[in-house]
């Protein structure tokens, strides 16, 4: 891991920080709910959904995950009222500030991954700034999948593939698609942890997720903490991945 050590922490209810999972992905999950259940607007879940995600990024880049992934904005979610969707795209402008800003003393590279062509040319040029300026910093990467959905992903991967490769016959492997995925070149997910208490994927790394260890809980995304996370890490390496085989 280079500048961050892993962690090695002999406490009950801790992960063992020698065997982290490379690679942790998240659904942000339950900010609107969490908001409701306050008698607040929806978009102040989301603003301290979004502290919740500074805190887990932090975390994680500390005990030595080396890449975050993490479900902040689907290509379904512009469905929702359009002062939801502005206070989201502030949020995620915010945060990109923010890290240009702190980028020497975080040292963490930052992706966006989507559909980007809808947003705004302002969020789009500070993406490509983030981009460019965190790229230098290569031994934590956080990735913020933005108008994303898992089956829009393998559709425009196949497209690209073919559309540089216009003579191209035969059948279309796996790594020929993995080349052209958003994630390409990073590792799969080790571990998917959904918040907010429901139990399915909702289009979010449909490809990347086949063989990632799923781990659901009912804390709401605003309330997750550090101690949800080392409660995930727990259950995590308590499984047995086999990845088809058998075990020996």
């Amino acid at each position: 891991m280079g500048l961050f050590k892993k962690k090695r922490i002999n406490e009950a209810g801790k992960p063992d920080f020698s065997r982290l999972p490379r690679h942790v992905a998240i659904i942000l999950d339950g900010n609107g709910r969490w908001a409701k259940k306050r008698g607040l607007p929806r978009k102040a879940g989301h603003a301290v959904g979004a502290e919740t995600f500074r805190t887990m990024a932090t975390y994680c880049r500390d005990i030595g995950i080396e890449y975050l992934t993490v479900y902040a904005f689907s290509t379904e979610n512009w469905k929702r009222p359009q002062q939801e969707v502005d206070a989201i795209m502030k949020l995620l402008e915010d945060f990109l500030r923010e890290a240009v800003r702190d980028l020497e003393k975080n040292r963490v590279r930052i992706r966006i991954l989507g559909d980007l062509e809808p947003l705004s040319p302002e969020l789009k040029r500070m993406i490509a700034r983030t981009e460019e300026e965190s790229s230098v910093y290569p031994d934590a990467q956080v990735n913020i999948c933005v108008n994303y959905g898992g089956r829009a992903e393998i559709l425009h991967a196949a497209e690209c593939f073919y559309r540089e490769h216009p003579g191209h016959e035969g059948s279309l492997s796996e790594e020929d698609l993995n080349a052209y995925l958003y994630t390409a070149g990073m590792p799969e997910p080790d571990l998917l942890i959904r918040p907010g208490g429901e139990c399915r994927l909702s289009n979010f790394l449909m490809w990347q997720t086949a063989y990632s260890e799923l781990y659901f809980t009912d804390t709401l995304w605003p309330d997750f903490t550090t101690d949800d996370m080392d409660r995930a890490l727990v259950a995590f390496q308590s499984r047995d991945r086999r990845f088809g085989g058998v075990k020996a």
